[in-house]
């Protein structure tokens, strides 16, 4: 199988896109082992290779971010890019490799950003209040069945951007209400509940996030399914936090 890959290739403030051809490819392959192989072609040659984040390489982690063709993740629906398999290409297609385009989202070095935005987002309200000592007994605490689903749905996002990166607004709503609301949704989560939608709201803001516009594109994009009612539970949350 044969690819030509055109991967945005950055060290300092600029960039650009640089063709490489590769062939002798396995469609089993995994895209990030393509970039591997890529890779060791390069260091072979006595060239820089290319820089990416990843670490599980089994969709969990939320490392690899990357714009495929365009797309948050590539073409794949609910797929990471370190899932996504070159099964999924044609022989001999064209294919663009991009880092998240955001501006939280500085450019560190060709395909890897500095998401450290999300992080304080977070750190300003994702969390509980938890009294020290042993741990209680599981059914100490009883959460309905409704309340669960929504806790275990929000809990999925695994953090990677791809929401950002695909709203036309660099908006971060998706991740900030799934953190939000899968806390809130607890009742362990209720003391801060109020507290908790505004302050990550806030954060949210202040880091240059751009508003959202409920135009939708983070929902395709997000490889864990986190629907859109997610943001709006978190507006609904800030709306009674202001009127309490």
């Amino acid at each position: 199988m044969k690819l030509t890959l055109r991967i945005w290739r950055q060290s300092g403030p600029t960039g650009a896109l640089v063709t490489y051809p590769l062939d002798d490819l396995s469609p089993d392959m995994s895209f990030l082992e393509m970039l591997d192989v890529l890779n060791e072609s390069l260091v072979l040659r006595g060239e820089e290779p290319v820089a990416f984040d990843h670490d599980c390489r089994e969709g969990i982690c939320g490392m690899c971010g990357l714009m495929i063709n365009g797309v948050a993740h590539g073409p794949e629906k609910a797929t990471t890019a370190c899932q996504l398999h070159l099964r999924h290409f044609r022989d001999g297609d064209t294919v663009t490799v991009e880092p998240w385009r955001a501006k939280p989202f500085p450019v560190l070095r060709d395909l890897v950003v500095d998401r450290s935005a999300l992080d304080r987002i977070v750190e300003s309200g994702g969390y509980i209040s938890a009294p020290t000592g042993s741990a209680p007994d599981a059914h100490a605490t009883p959460v309905p069945k409704q309340a669960a689903d929504t806790a275990f749905t929000s809990a999925a996002c695994i953090g990677c951007g791809a929401c950002v990166a695909a709203c036309p607004n660099g908006s971060a709503m998706l991740f900030t209400a799934a953190k939000a609301t899968h806390l809130g949704s607890l009742p362990q989560g209720q003391p801060e509940r109020w507290t908790r939608a505004q302050d990550m709201v806030q954060a949210h803001d202040d880091l240059g996030f751009g508003g959202c516009t409920n135009a939708g594109e983070c929902i395709p994009a997000c490889p864990k399914g986190i629907p859109l009612t997610t943001i709006a539970q978190l507006n609904r949350d800030l709306l009674r936090s202001h009127l309490r």
